[in-house]
């Protein structure tokens, strides 16, 4: 009896392709290489209007030092007139604002001796409701409104502060006037008057300095040429 053998037949198909070997590149130092030295990076030439003082003095050129002294003499100038400027201003707001003898104080006072007084809570109406301001302007701000006044000093050295600003109350509205004196060698003015006029009504004086002063000459007598009190 015989055995049939039969051959065992592969494809090709089924058979994985060889695995290829992967090539790693490496890099190795020479010593051509160890000798060479990083390129150094250029900076900037130093201006007056690049410098940050990044860059140490002992590094920049004479060119360039002279471009760090301009813009630090810049800076400080600015400074310099930074500070006069706000010093200016804060003079200014002292004078005219803070001042007990600046313009606005003495405005306040007159405001409130009219807001105090009988004869003029009588006219205007309720001191709650009586409002002050300066010159009528296009600024609806009535605390903006400019105060007119004046400021001169007369031969005899007295200082003389003039001034007039407008008062509206609930029944009517007034002008009210104000002269104020600083006698030579003195640091506080005194009242030569102060009034407030409406219209249709009486003069309304709060201070009058010349009434006083006739008042009293009435109460003195002359005799031989010499006043008698």
């Amino acid at each position: 009896m015989k055995l049939l053998l039969r051959p065992i037949t592969t494809t090709t198909s089924s058979i994985a392709p060889p695995l290829r070997p992967l090539l790693v590149r490496r890099s190795y130092a020479t010593h051509h290489d160890l000798g060479k030295k990083p390129a150094a990076t250029r900076r900037r030439a130093v201006t007056p209007f690049n410098d940050t003082g990044f860059v140490p003095w002992s590094e920049l050129s004479i060119a360039e030092k002279a471009s760090r002294a301009t813009q630090q003499s810049f800076n400080f100038g600015l400074v310099v007139v930074g500070v006069v400027l706000t010093g200016g201003v804060g003079y200014f707001l002292y004078q005219d604002v803070f001042s007990p003898d600046s313009k606005t104080a003495y405005f306040n006072r007159a405001v409130d001796r009219i807001k105090k007084d009988p004869a003029c809570l009588a006219v205007l109406g309720d001191a709650k409701k009586i409002t002050a301001h300066g010159e009528e302007t296009a600024n609806k701000w009535r605390r903006a409104r400019p105060i007119a006044s004046t400021l001169k000093t007369d031969a005899q050295g007295n200082d003389h502060l003039v001034m007039h600003f407008y008062v509206e109350g609930q029944l009517n509205n007034g002008v009210v006037n104000v002269h104020l004196v600083r006698r030579a060698g003195h640091h506080e003015f005194e009242y030569k008057y102060l009034f407030v006029d409406v219209k249709g009504h009486q003069r309304i004086y709060l201070e009058n300095a010349d009434a006083k002063a006739s008042s009293g000459d009435s109460k003195k007598f002359r005799l031989f040429g010499v006043n008698w009190n």
